[in-house]
């Protein structure tokens, strides 16, 4: 089956521009602690995570965590825990980093479950956000890009297990 090649949303360009950008206000915030934990949402953080990560001035920590939320391949489902951090948090400064914010209700599961945990502090980082979708009020407290109801892919987001390669963010039509 021949695929259709996505529109482009965000250049290479223009996503390492905003991920400097994001790293400078982090690295300024968290100057004072003495490190800080990074919970990656996976599978499709892991760009992200890793550029903005190697362009921190600060001491930090990489964890992930797993959370299944799609039960077809485009429906938000129930949610579930598939694979929980080593690190106790507690005590710890934490930045949930996601790749893309769209209903809220996993980001809202997280801050709840890992707020249960006591950390020092808890912050969210997500690169992408659908504000027109959101269900859930959480709090973006460093945000990439706010973008309309598409589904992007690139950059560490996939449509059916593809695209995730891709250094640019574009969206692909689901008919095609």
């Amino acid at each position: 089956m021949m695929l259709k090649e996505p529109e482009v949303l965000f250049s290479e360009e223009i996503i390492q521009e905003r991920v400097r950008e994001l790293a400078s206000r982090i690295s300024a915030d968290y100057s004072e602690t003495e490190e800080l934990v990074l919970i990656g949402v996976l599978r499709g953080c892991y760009i992200f995570l890793a550029d903005l990560s190697r362009r921190l001035k600060i001491p930090r920590r990489i964890e992930f965590i797993a959370v299944s939320s799609y039960e077809h391949k485009t429906t938000p489902g129930t949610l579930r825990l598939i694979m929980d951090t080593r690190t106790d948090i507690t005590g710890k400064h934490v930045l949930i980093i996601e790749d893309i914010v769209d209903t809220g209700q996993t980001l809202h599961y997280l801050l709840d479950m890992l707020g249960a945990r006591k950390p020092a502090s808890l912050k969210t980082c997500t690169l992408l956000r659908k504000p027109d979708r959101l269900v859930k009020d959480v709090h973006i407290d460093y945000l990439g890009f706010d973008i309309p109801d598409l589904w992007v892919v690139g950059y560490g987001l996939d449509y059916a297990d593809r695209y995730r390669a891709l250094p640019y963010i574009g969206f692909v039509n689901e008919e095609s």
